[in-house]
């Protein structure tokens, strides 16, 4: 069972989600209008789900530590920059995700994965201080992405309308930045990093 937190400044939202997530191995374990809520005091869950409109943020500092996951409903593009600055595990989706979308978050989150939805990903590409490895270029992550997909180098640059030996010089950059030497880490890597999208 996850045991979920919902956060979610409108109580239609709310009440959304926990249609959403009902009749599932998803246990909700309190739900607030904001995380400092007093009600949540004694609340301990694996994943923190905080829904928000566009203008609403996430009310985290960043260095801080709920001791939770965090998935991120949202449209808000600096809210995911946020997020991928802390560190630690979260993911983000569209306001608009299917229940199958976001049961498939909690469960990767919950076994500490980062999930982001694909329009999300190049939010996350942008050097952020303390990271381990350079950002990857857009086309080096669209590149990691289809290596992802299991796709051949040959099938990558049909794909992407460049050619073998082109996608054959991203893959050795993707692998020199990550500091992996075969395909199977790049992906590791790029899951935990946030630019391969579940």
């Amino acid at each position: 069972m996850i045991r979920v937190l919902l956060i979610a400044p409108i109580p239609a939202l709310r009440l959304g989600l926990r249609a959403l997530l009902a009749d599932s191995d998803v246990e909700i374990v309190g739900e607030a209008d904001r995380l400092d809520s007093p009600d949540l005091s004694d609340a301990e869950a694996d994943v923190i789900v905080h829904a928000s409109a566009s203008a609403t943020r996430l009310d985290l500092e960043p260095d801080s530590d709920t001791g939770s996951a965090i998935l991120a409903l949202t449209e808000d593009r600096p809210t995911v920059q946020a997020l991928a600055q802390m560190g630690g595990v979260w993911g983000a989706l569209p306001l608009e995700a299917s229940r199958e979308e976001l049961l498939a978050a909690l469960h990767a989150l919950s076994e500490g994965l980062v999930v982001s939805a694909p329009q999300f990903i190049n939010a996350q590409s942008a050097p952020r201080e303390g990271d381990a490895y350079p950002a990857l270029s857009e086309r080096e992550i669209e590149v990691l992405g289809l290596l992802a997909q299991g796709k051949a180098n040959k099938q990558i640059a049909a794909m992407l309308s460049i050619s073998e030996h082109t996608v054959k010089f991203h893959v050795s950059s993707i692998f020199t930045k990550l500091n992996v030497t075969n395909r199977a880490e790049a992906v590791h890597q790029g899951v935990r990093g946030g630019w391969v999208a579940l």
